[in-house]
Order: C-alpha cells, then sequence, then structure tokens
C-alpha cells in the first residue's frame, strides 16, 4: 500500500481512507477520513462539518448525520465497518483506497490528513488544542537560558478542561511502557502542586551535558527521615521506571528539577 505524507515522526503505523462524496450533478468532493489502528482495531473518524456548500438541502442534512453513524458503526470494530463500507458503499459516499501512515497519537494524525484531504483544520489554543513540545523544548519552561518553541498545536482529548499549565510532549522510549508508549504524545501539567510522591513527573536532570538524556519521564518516589519536630529531610530519592526491563536510579535533592506532571496520552 502507498505510505500517506503526513509530517509525523510516531513509531507506530496507522491505516486510512479518504471518503468521498458523490452527488448527482456534481462533481466528487472528498468529506471525510477515518483512521484505524490495526494493532487494536480502534478507529477514528471525521467528516466536515457542514455540506450545504456542496450538497442539495436535503442531502446536506443526510450527509451531517454520517460522522455519528461512522462511529456508532465502528463500536462493533473499525475493520469490520471499513470492509462493509468497501464492499457495499452507496454510491452516494465512495471509499478511496487504504493508504498507511506513522502515528504519535492518532487524534494528531487525524486532524493531519483532514487538514491535507479534506479542508483547513483550525486550532484553537486551549480552548479545542493544546501545544506541542519535545522534551528538550519542555525543559526551557523551568529556568532553562532557551525560549521553549511551541513545535504544533495539538487536540486535547475529549473532555478535557484546558487551562495554559497544560502542554503536550513527545515521549520517547519504552522506560514507561506499558502506560506511556514509545513515540507517544502525553499531557503533562506545568508547575504541579502537593505531594510528588508516586507521581510520574517529566524532570529534567541537572549536570547532564547531553540534551536528550537530560530530560526523562519517570515515577517518583522519595524516603524522608525526621530532623526536628516540624523538619524533615530526603533519605533517598528514586526515579523508577514502569518498564521492569530498565533499572531505577537514585538522585540527590538538588541534582534535578521537576518540570510537569504527566496527566495522560493522547490517543
Amino acid at each position: 500500500m502507498p505510505a500517506g505524507v503526513v509530517p509525523i515522526g510516531g513509531v507506530r503505523e496507522g491505516v486510512y481512507v479518504v471518503v468521498e462524496a458523490c452527488l448527482p450533478g456534481r462533481p466528487p468532493r472528498n468529506a471525510g477520513v477515518l483512521l484505524l489502528d490495526p494493532a487494536t482495531g480502534r478507529g477514528w473518524v471525521r467528516f466536515r462539518e457542514r455540506f450545504d456548500d456542496i450538497a442539495d438541502p436535503e442531502d446536506a442534512e443526510v450527509l451531517e448525520a454520517v460522522e455519528e453513524h461512522f462511529r456508532d458503526a465502528m463500536a462493533g470494530g473499525a475493520e469490520t465497518w471499513l470492509r462493509t463500507l468497501e464492499d457495499s458503499c452507496s454510491n452516494a459516499l465512495r471509499v478511496g483506497e487504504r493508504r498507511t501512515v506513522r502515528v504519535d497519537a492518532f487524534t494528531r494524525v487525524l486532524d493531519r490528513l483532514f487538514d491535507e484531504h479534506v479542508e483547513p483544520v483550525a486550532a484553537d489554543p486551549y480552548r479545542t488544542h493544546l501545544p506541542l513540545y519535545s522534551m528538550r523544548a519542555a525543559a526551557g519552561f523551568v529556568g532553562e537560558e532557551m525560549e521553549p518553541v511551541v513545535e504544533d498545536w495539538v487536540r486535547a482529548p475529549e473532555g478535557m478542561r484546558l487551562d495554559r499549565d497544560l502542554i503536550v510532549v513527545h515521549v520517547v522510549g519504552r522506560s514507561m511502557e506499558p502506560r506511556i508508549p514509545d513515540g507517544s504524545l502525553n499531557v503533562f501539567r506545568l508547575n504541579p502542586a502537593g505531594s510528588r510522591q508516586n507521581k510520574i513527573l517529566l524532570i529534567q536532570r541537572k549536570g547532564v551535558f547531553d540534551a536528550t538524556a537530560g530530560c526523562t519521564v519517570k515515577k517518583y518516589t522519595s524516603t524522608k527521615v525526621r530532623t526536628g519536630e516540624d523538619e524533615w529531610r530526603h533519605e533517598r530519592i528514586r526515579l523508577e521506571p514502569l518498564n521492569p526491563e530498565f533499572e531505577p536510579w537514585d538522585v540527590d535533592p538538588e541534582g534535578f528539577a521537576v518540570v510537569a506532571e504527566w496527566l495522560r496520552v493522547v490517543e
């Protein structure tokens, strides 16, 4: 199958098709995109919100309900639904050939494909979309000389309340699998408050000259000893991977800075 041209550096593979509206007396127009994860069988779909510019009012009303219909149908398996469309799609809607695409987050790639094949997708910062940073760029929030540069704006997970402390970070590596897949996009909160114990944190390691190795995502655990009536000191701070193939390590309290707290993966 030919590869889709989408500038995404993910490590997973998705399969997508473009859905075309073919209405009597009108030229064919791309109407939506269906994206599948072959590894899990899940699917994502996005259609035009309006069809009144490419269809008569009666047809437009029907087409505006297609996305919801596709979502309901994919609940029984996106691959099964796609095969059904390929075998028996009506003349009004046609499904294009399957194409493969690299994926870091399926919702992000869906936006990119929709933007490329159907119509531009407008990012609404901190209302529908969050800023994407590399881990190295995100470390700039704790006082590095470099100013963090937004790489892209990513659609936030559905139902999430957004504010300017939320960022999306591209996490590379297998040490936090399976919770955080290699190459995935993840939502973090800057300047987390409260106890750090057992939280997954984006950490900047001080004194590490390799810019990539200087930033890491790990679970934070610590043990403390009392030094006075209301005084404590850290006896040990440990950064722990979730993947048992990787080893934890201890850090000095002055040897790192917490950039942000992990909240969730962007699917």
